[in-house]
């Protein structure tokens, strides 16, 4: 069954610091604590396509899958989708910021659904991504004000 996911967090630093160093792929391996490398594959204006590769989990596996994002700088949004979904039917993610007087809320909005024979189920995906956002989202807030 479709699931969706809605979170944020407002980072206090300046809006086009954030807007950069959130939307500049390559440097993710250092931003995110779960990336151990990306590859841009492809560039065409605002949109970039790119492997993303996981450090090794608790047994060894390192997932990788190619994903495909546009940002917008004119409505500040950002919309992706996995072009290999692995154990997806489908994953579109939507990143918005907005401009606060105490910093820049940084928003993740995923809808997703798992395929028959996943190791988990579309509900248990959910809350792992609801868990894993808020981890990401706490570190990149702290390397970002970090500057």
């Amino acid at each position: 069954m479709a699931q969706h996911t809605d979170n944020e967090i407002v980072i206090a630093a300046p809006f086009e610091r954030v807007w950069t160093m959130a939307n500049d792929v390559e440097s993710w391996p250092e931003l995110f604590t779960e990336y151990a490398k990306v590859e841009v594959l492809k560039r065409d204006g605002d949109t970039v396509t790119f492997r993303l590769t996981m450090h090794p989990d608790e047994d060894g596996n390192q997932w990788s899958w190619v994903s495909q994002r546009t940002v917008d700088p004119i409505t500040r949004t950002v919309r992706a989708h996995r072009v290999e979904t692995g154990w997806f039917k489908y994953m579109h993610l939507f990143w918005e910021f907005e401009e606060l007087p105490e910093g820049v809320r940084m928003r993740w909005v995923q809808d997703f659904e798992v395929k028959d024979g996943a190791p988990v189920t579309d509900e248990e995906m959910r809350d792992r991504i609801n868990r894993n956002s808020a981890t990401q989202m706490a570190h990149i807030k702290r390397v970002i004000e970090q500057g």
